[in-house]
């Protein structure tokens, strides 16, 4: 079981600065660090002081990508303590700690009805930033948290005795909870996730949670350690053995019921696909980039097998998602055993250096715009 600790308040700067330290996006595989002005805030606005934000794979993608225009400060995974509320807020008071999302679906719209809010078109408007473009901000000592954000449910309180650092999950969990239900798993499904990094790890997690037999593959036996803190273990280590033989030999010569791709990029697809028996699922989680990739169109219509992919998070599984974070941490589902690095926001470049090119003792890397203030 965690240990529960109390928690002080983060320190709140009275008065506010003007400046802050951020890691600004200058261009392709350009982040550097700079004195920016801490952001104002209007009307049914917050200012969060951050406490702790993890790297997230989309935050380096735009980095190495070039995908968004710079200058811009990324960082998603973020949580802290409001230091100031703007005129008309009334559910939530300086002082309070929260996490806070980037996007937020409106509830009402085509795609938001439809089940699909990662299509809604509020969600794609990110109303979170440190200045610049709005891109979360998480890698400052400051956010500003748009008014849309607070109205929609995007703020959400962090309990007395829950870390900072646990509550940073929701948003990831979240969207790793979402992938999870659309499989629909039975308990005498049998699941292979392929990656064990923090989300791929989440993801097995949660499907095992389900009742489901697991089997986990990744390259490093470092991860399946971590994992088998998760109860996961039936790993399959990917660089030593063949992974779709593996699952063949678990599962009668059938094939896992449902396959969840956690690595990034096509190469795996295949394995997969080959991995998945017939009339089974493949869930693509962390193929975020467009680009062609070779699916062997048999196998989806002869083999009857079904490819789903699940992108960013729900609202309608918000209060499962938070209870789990916050009751599960008091009852041993301590998602701060994923952390691996934390990076005070000074040497936040070497820390997405670090994420950038996983080694087998690295996980969740964890930037810290106060040093020790995520564990608080």
């Amino acid at each position: 079981m965690a240990t529960q600790i109390s928690t002080p308040a983060l320190p709140i700067d009275s008065p506010l600065p003007s400046t802050m330290r951020a890691a600004v996006y200058r261009g392709i595989n350009d982040v550097r660090l700079e004195t920016v002005p801490v952001p104002g805030i209007g009307a049914g606005e917050l200012l969060v002081k951050i406490a702790t934000c993890g790297i997230c794979g989309t935050d380096l993608k735009k980095i190495h990508v070039g995908s968004h225009s710079a200058p811009r400060i990324f960082g998603h995974e973020m949580a802290g303590v409001i230091a100031a509320v703007g005129e008309g807020v009334t559910d939530y008071a300086v002082g309070d700690r929260v996490m806070t999302f980037h996007h937020v679906p409106c509830g009402e719209c085509y795609y938001c009805r439809k089940g699909t809010p990662a299509q809604c078109p509020l969600y794609k408007k990110t109303g979170v930033t440190a200045g610049f473009e709005p891109s979360g901000g998480g890698f400052a000592h400051y956010i500003r948290v748009m008014d849309f954000v607070v109205r929609n449910r995007g703020v959400v309180r962090i309990p007395d005795g829950i870390p900072f650092e646990q509550a940073a999950f929701i948003e990831p969990l979240n969207t790793v909870m979402k992938g999870v239900k659309m499989l629909n798993l039975q308990a005498d499904d049998t699941v292979l996730v392929i990656g064990q990094g923090p989300i791929g790890l989440m993801h097995a997690a949660l499907a095992r949670r389900t009742g489901a037999r697991v089997l986990t593959s990744d390259l490093f036996a470092e991860r399946h350690a971590v994992a088998a803190q998760f109860g996961l273990n039936e790993p399959i280590h990917a660089g030593e053995e063949n992974v779709v033989e593996r699952v063949m030999a678990a599962t009668e010569r059938r094939g896992a019921d449902a396959v969840i791709l956690c690595v990034a990029g096509s190469a795996l697809i295949r394995t997969a696909m080959d991995a998945a028996r017939p009339g089974g699922k493949v869930m693509l989680f962390a193929q975020t980039q467009h680009g062609e990739a070779i699916i062997d169109p048999a196998a989806v219509c002869v083999d009857e097998k079904t490819l789903l992919g699940s992108y960013s998070s729900s609202f309608s599984i918000l209060d499962e998602v938070t209870g789990l974070v916050f009751d599960g941490y008091r009852n041993g589902f301590d998602l701060t055993q994923l952390i691996s690095h934390r990076f005070p926001l000074e040497e936040a470049v070497a820390g997405i250096e670090v994420a950038s090119n996983p080694r087998p003792g690295s996980m969740k890397i964890m930037v810290e715009p106060v040093p020790g203030a995520g564990a608080l």
